[in-house]
């Protein structure tokens, strides 16, 4: 691959993604420092998007973005008039952005917290378990049966025995995490919690019950908070009589390595359960980022149309070979974007894809048809052993 084809590439793949992040700072919608933590403690990359115009030069991007608009005419490559507006400022810093207000202090936890509920099994509800028993808390897990509850003891265990092994944890903090677990296959044990997560099916029928149920059980002044990826917290909040209780947590898988939370407000939210919510995370260890609720928050809605805009360049002729390698090189992402892809799923970034593309309506957010191919040919990525590259 030449160097001429490598820059082509990142230009391509990197520039929308810059505008893209300018564009929802301009909205107000996130603070140019919760855009750039999340992408930098979500994705692991080495900058946020807007330091990256910013190094790259916001006159260079602005020239670049209107060249490529100039030459496809998608609307998602016309430079965001916040950028327009820096650079006729001569600003070397994005300007800041109409009606935003100062980024908020250290959040203090408003509500007395000593006791987490969390509901499910799974992976990402396993991982959360152990953060917040490794923290100090002691954690009641609801589960459907003993097996799925062994199931999280044994993965908490594991991942302690390993912390162990390196020399990372010695046997004594072991146990007592160990021992501020408690496993329960009845929801009616969260009555005296003091915040409940859910970490269950992304599907919003079955997590508007669970919502209806807590509302039932769950003391007044508990927050009830959804882990959801995709779903809108309102909906589920509208289950209970406590909208203003409900609060979006969004951990991101490992739990227990990835330090970003998403943490998602409704038109309902109380700012104190906000607050304590942000709180929290920090004493989980988390770097918590504000947004409100809507399609993909914020590292989704960055990511994902990237990534599609990898697969439609790919169909248009440039190897995968070459992209997660320009990608890689070039911007120093960590992962190529197919390499990311097969590790997300590729049936979970179609789904968010998807309604990326019905929340904004933009075209330029249509699935590729690839990725709509890969799925239903049932190349799914590394879980099933074959996505964009092979794994078998």
């Amino acid at each position: 691959m030449s160097a001429v084809t490598s820059d082509r590439i990142t230009e391509s793949l990197v520039l929308p993604y810059l505008n893209h992040a300018v564009r929802m700072y301009e909205s107000g919608y996130a603070t140019r420092e919760d855009i750039d933590a999340a992408m930098r403690f979500g994705c692991g990359y080495p900058v946020g998007p807007i330091a990256m115009a910013e190094e790259i030069g916001l006159a260079e991007v602005r020239d670049r973005l209107a060249a490529r608009f100039a030459q496809t005419n998608d609307e998602l490559h016309r430079p965001a008039d916040l950028l327009e507006a820096s650079v006729a400022g001569g600003g070397e810093s994005l300007a800041a952005a109409p009606g935003a207000g100062e980024a908020p202090g250290t959040p203090e936890l408003k509500h007395d917290i000593s006791v987490v509920g969390v509901v499910g099994t799974g992976t990402m509800a396993s991982g959360i378990v152990q953060v917040f028993a490794q923290a100090g808390f002691d954690v009641v897990f609801v589960g459907r049966s003993e097996d799925k509850l062994e199931g999280v003891r044994s993965f908490v265990a594991g991942s302690l025995d390993r912390l162990v092994s390196k020399g990372r944890m010695d046997e004594a903090a072991r146990d007592e995490v160990l021992a501020r677990l408690r496993g329960t296959t009845s929801r009616e044990d969260l009555a005296q919690v003091d915040v409940v997560v859910e970490a269950i099916a992304e599907d919003l029928v079955v997590k508007q019950e669970l919502f209806a149920d807590l509302d039932r059980i769950c003391k007044p002044g508990a927050i009830l908070a959804t882990t959801t990826s995709s779903l809108p917290i309102a909906e589920c909040a509208k289950a209970t009589n406590r909208p203003q209780d409900v609060i979006g947590m969004h951990f991101f898988n490992p739990a227990p390595v990835m330090k970003l939370v998403e943490v998602v407000t409704t038109d309902a939210t109380d700012a104190d359960v906000d607050e304590t919510t942000r709180a929290l995370c920090a004493r989980i260890g988390k770097v918590a980022v504000s947004c409100g609720d809507r399609a993909g928050f914020i590292v989704n809605a960055l990511l994902f149309p990237y990534l599609n805009d990898a697969v439609k360049l790919h169909e248009a002729g440039d190897t995968i070979a070459d992209i997660d390698a320009a990608i890689t090189a070039n911007a120093g992402f960590p992962m190529g974007p197919f390499q990311l892809l097969d590790v997300v799923g590729n049936d979970v970034s179609l789904a968010i894809q998807r309604e990326l593309h019905r929340e904004f309506g933009h075209e330029g957010f249509a699935p590729a048809l690839l990725l709509e191919k890969v799925v239903a040919e049932g190349r799914l990525g590394r879980k099933a052993k074959q996505g964009f590259h092979d794994y078998r």
